[in-house]
């Protein structure tokens, strides 16, 4: 779908892949090498782009094409359901990431409590580790 409204934009077939892979969030690396293709080409591709779709850069260009993606598009579905809409999205975006955290008081799965952590009181130096 994403890649229909950006030809209709006028890009070329090709420069739509691109926008669509970076809209994903590849790196100019990772798109070169899934379209078999050199940084170089997709850096010229990304002028191009940036230009027919009157941006000025590639955090422009995702802003532009995040209402476009599949994602997105689920959610309107979602709150667009009537009087469940709140409870339903609500449901769909308390996902809790992987890792130690605590909850609203709830220790998940994982945690240790402060046991062994860091808690802030040791220098961890310049790199942050």
């Amino acid at each position: 779908m994403l890649r229909d409204v950006l030809i209709q934009k006028g890009l070329s077939n090709r420069e739509a892949e691109v926008a669509e892979l970076v809209s994903k969030g590849l790196s100019n690396k990772e798109v070169a090498n899934q379209l078999f293709v050199t940084e170089k080409t997709v850096k010229f591709h990304l002028t191009n782009i940036y230009k027919k779709m009157n941006v000025k850069s590639r955090a422009q260009l995702i802003v532009w094409c995040l209402p476009h993606l599949g994602f997105v598009e689920s959610e309107n579905r979602v709150e667009a359901n009537g009087a469940n809409s709140a409870t339903a999205y609500n449901n769909q975006t308390q996902t809790i990431p992987a890792g130690s955290a605590t909850v609203a008081g709830t220790t998940l799965p994982g945690a240790n409590n402060g046991i062994g952590r860091n808690n802030g009181n040791s220098d961890i130096g310049a790199m942050g580790m």
